[in-house]
C-alpha cells in the first residue's frame, strides 16, 4: 500500500537554528532538540533561521525580552531598554516569509522574544510580566504572511499526539504544494480530498463534511478560485487533533470495507483490537497494521488511496504511542 508521505522528496521545514545545535543563542549556547537533530533530520530538510543574529545581534549578547501591552509588544535590551529591536524583527520575518515559500511547515523555539509562538512573557513596568502572554515578533510576522503553514514549538513536539498532528499537517501541505505545481484542475481538487477523506473524519468530523459540501456546490465556478479557501479549511480542520473516539469511528468505517472478505474469526479479532484500542489497551499501530494486512490480502483501490493509511513515514513510529 503506498502513502503520499512514503513516495515524496524529503518536504522543507523551517527551523530555529538552535535547535539543530547552531550556537546562536543570547549566551553563546544551543538548545539542541535531538528529536529535530537525529530523527526528523532523516526524513525533512531543514532550513535553519535565527532572527536576532540575522538582524546584527552578536552572540553572545544582552538577553531581549517583550515589554508594553501583550497585544503589541516591544522588543527591547533587557539590560539596556533603549535597545529596541521591534522593527527589524518584524521587518526579517516579513523577508523570511517571501523568501522561503517553498518550506512546508516550521519549528519555532518556545518562549522566544523573538521565536516563541505562544506563552512568551511580556514584562510590565516594575519588572513584573503581564496576565496575558504574547508571541515573539519574528514569529508574529512570518505566520501572519503564511497563515496556513503548519507551525510548532519545540517542546510541544514531545507530546506525541501533538507531534503526529503537525507532522500529518506537514505532509498535506507538501501535498498540496505538489497539487499547485501541477494545476488546479476540477478533478485533481475532488481526488486530493477523497484521499484525505478519512483522515479529515478522524480530525474534524463536521468539517470534513462541510468541505465535501464546499466541493459539491461547485458548479461551474473555477476550482482555482474556490482552492485557496478549501485548504485554508483543510488545515484549519487537520489542526485538531484526533481522539481515541474518532479514530475508532474511522477504523470501524475502514473494516467495513472487509466484511464480505474476511472471516468470522478475522472480524472479531479486528473489533476486539479496536475496541481495545479505544479503551486505550493498545496504541492505534495495533489495529492498524491489522487492517493493512487485511487490504494487502484483498485489495481495494479507494482504500489504498487514502492518505490515513499512512500519512507519514512509518518508520517515523508517530503512531506507536496514540
Amino acid at each position: 500500500m503506498v502513502s503520499t508521505a512514503s513516495c515524496q522528496h524529503k518536504p522543507k521545514i523551517a527551523i530555529s537554528a538552535c535547535l539543530l545545535g547552531a550556537e546562536v543563542r543570547f549566551n553563546g549556547g544551543h538548545k539542541e532538540s535531538r528529536l529535530c537533530s537525529q530523527t526528523l533530520s532523516e526524513h525533512f530538510e531543514f532550513v535553519p533561521l535565527c532572527p536576532e543574529v540575522a538582524i546584527g545581534l552578536g552572540t553572545p549578547r544582552q538577553a531581549i525580552r517583550l515589554v508594553g501591552d501583550p497585544a503589541q509588544p516591544q522588543a527591547v535590551g533587557s539590560v539596556d531598554n533603549q535597545l529596541n529591536v521591534t522593527r527589524p524583527l518584524h521587518d526579517y520575518g516579513v523577508e523570511m516569509a517571501a523568501a522561503h515559500t517553498d518550506i512546508c511547515g516550521y519549528i519555532f523555539m518556545q518562549k522566544s522574544p523573538s521565536c516563541g509562538l505562544e506563552r512568551v512573557k511580556v514584562y510590565q513596568d516594575g519588572g513584573r510580566p503581564a496576565e496575558l502572554s504574547g508571541r515573539g515578533i519574528y514569529a508574529q510576522a512570518f505566520c501572519a504572511a503564511h497563515p496556513d503553514l503548519p507551525v510548532e514549538e519545540d517542546g510541544r513536539l514531545n507530546d506525541p499526539v501533538l507531534r503526529e498532528n503537525f507532522l500529518t499537517r506537514v505532509y498535506a501541505y507538501s501535498d498540496w504544494q505538489a497539487l499547485l505545481k501541477q494545476g488546479i484542475t476540477r478533478r485533481s481538487l475532488t481526488e486530493y480530498h477523497a484521499r484525505y477523506k478519512y483522515q479529515l473524519m478522524a480530525n474534524s468530523p463536521v468539517q470534513y463534511k462541510a468541505l465535501g459540501n464546499l466541493l459539491g456546490n461547485l458548479g461551474k465556478q473555477d476550482p482555482r478560485d474556490i482552492a485557496p479557501h478549501y485548504f485554508s479549511e483543510l488545515m484549519k480542520a487537520l489542526k485538531k487533533c484526533a481522539t481515541r473516539r474518532t479514530h475508532t469511528n474511522v477504523l470501524q468505517h475502514l473494516s467495513g470495507y472487509l466484511k464480505r472478505s474476511i472471516s468470522p474469526e478475522d472480524k472479531q479479532e479486528m473489533q476486539q483490537l479496536i475496541s481495545q484500542y479505544l479503551k486505550g489497551i493498545v496504541p492505534l499501530v495495533v489495529p492498524l497494521t491489522l487492517l493493512k494486512h487485511h487490504f494487502r490480502q484483498h485489495p481495494d483501490l479507494y482504500i489504498s488511496r487514502q492518505v490515513y493509511l499512512q500519512p507519514h513515514p512509518e518508520n517515523l513510529s508517530l503512531r506507536n504511542a496514540i
